[in-house]
């Protein structure tokens, strides 16, 4: 499945006070906000009455929701929300390497696992480094 290609501007008074107030405080500054100042979503294809979703800042500790940026519609229509998610809770294990990899979406996304989710334009742009082969998710700890 591809990624979703959805993007939007960061309302960044928001998004700097989300992840300023998100649980433990800042500990290293953000990134320079006019650097993103646009966000796209990062889960698979989807229908239009499915959020799109942009994962803001990861959490301290794996067991911590991370902050995500879900947003509907485009323009003066567009209807967004911030706020701490947790993790999806689904792993895949491969048996060949012993890896296990879990999924680096919020809990209760809709659309395929982060491993069944393909980005073409990110792996040009690793200069077809990544491969097909390589399912992509968070690295159990």
């Amino acid at each position: 499945m591809l990624q979703c290609t959805a993007v939007t501007p960061a309302p960044l008074d928001e998004v700097l006070v989300a992840i300023a107030t998100l649980d433990g405080g800042l500990h290293d500054p953000p990134p320079d906000p006019a650097l993103d100042h646009y966000l796209l979503c990062e889960v698979g294809e989807h229908d239009s009455r499915t959020e799109h979703a942009a994962l803001l800042r990861p959490s301290e500790t794996p067991s911590r929701p991370a902050l995500w940026f879900f947003w509907t519609g485009a323009g003066p229509d567009r209807v967004h929300r911030i706020g701490p998610v947790p993790w999806c809770p689904a792993v895949l294990r491969l048996l060949d390497t012993g890896s296990v990899l879990q999924c680096s979406f919020f809990d209760r996304h809709t659309a395929s696992h982060s491993w069944d989710v393909t980005d073409p334009l990110g792996d040009l742009l690793a200069g077809g480094s990544v491969s097909d082969e390589e399912p992509k998710g968070r690295t159990q700890p």
